[in-house]
């Protein structure tokens, strides 16, 4: 009796225990290639909105394009590692004018993560698990220290998942599984207005379909002075709004 009394209380202590690490710490089965599946032929059509400032950056203005992006072919790395040549084209938002081709990056797809280089700069785009809270140094291959690296800006970047496995809308409706991915949100300045840096990017993953939108701004604004009467901002924003894909 005192044996079978035991056994029924380690069989209930065990259950106690996986329920609440269900609870508490879910098993997450997802991995980046449930969110960034590379499949030759595929394409995502994105509504896109490039930010520019102009006049001595006093103005700033939205222009708009459609951008399809296409799984273009099999390709393998500098290190010999099977990737994609991704190439992206512009029309414009009637996609009356012809589709004309804009810029080609490649994607890595590895066991643990997703490498991603563009303008030559080397992105770890996404990692495993893909669970709220996870976090890594997304641009630690990118060089934001030396005195000529083009990105300073970028330095730093925390990325980190969250809303994992939440609906999203967009353009072409709603997602019904998706995660976000938080990289970089901050201002900063001298604190007296003068001079003011705000940075932010954000992307989010549909599962099964890959990027679904994005959203990016750099700019750095200087007060009015004797050179710049009317104050001046320098930088740039995209966003990327998936309108559909196939």
């Amino acid at each position: 009796m005192r044996s079978r009394f035991c056994s029924y209380f380690i069989l209930c202590s065990l259950i106690i225990i996986v329920c609440s690490c269900n609870k508490n710490n879910p098993l997450i089965t997802d991995t980046p290639a449930n969110y960034y599946p590379m499949v030759v032929g595929n394409y995502i059509i994105y509504r896109m909105d490039s930010l520019k400032f102009y006049n001595v950056g006093s103005q700033d203005s939205i222009i708009s394009y459609h951008a399809k992006e296409v799984v273009d072919d099999t390709i393998t790395d500098n290190l010999g590692r099977l990737s994609y040549r991704i190439i992206r084209y512009l029309s414009d938002t009637n996609e009356i004018a012809p589709w004309t081709p804009s810029i080609a990056y490649m994607v890595t797809p590895l066991p643990g993560s997703v490498e991603v280089v563009e303008n030559n700069l080397r992105f770890i785009k996404m990692v495993t698990p893909v669970q709220n809270g996870v976090n890594w140094m997304g641009n630690s291959y990118i060089d934001t220290k030396s005195a000529d690296s083009p990105v300073p800006y970028m330095d730093g970047w925390d990325y980190t998942y969250s809303n994992t496995g939440q609906p999203f809308n967009v353009l072409m409706g709603t997602v019904p599984v998706s995660v976000i991915i938080n990289e970089a949100n901050s201002v900063t300045g001298l604190g007296d207005g003068s001079y003011t840096q705000t940075v932010f990017s954000e992307e989010v993953y549909g599962k099964n379909i890959g990027l679904i939108y994005k959203q990016f701004l750099y700019s750095v604004y200087q007060s009015p002075n004797v050179e710049y009467p009317s104050g001046a901002t320098i930088g740039y924003g995209l966003t990327f709004n998936m309108v559909s894909h196939n």
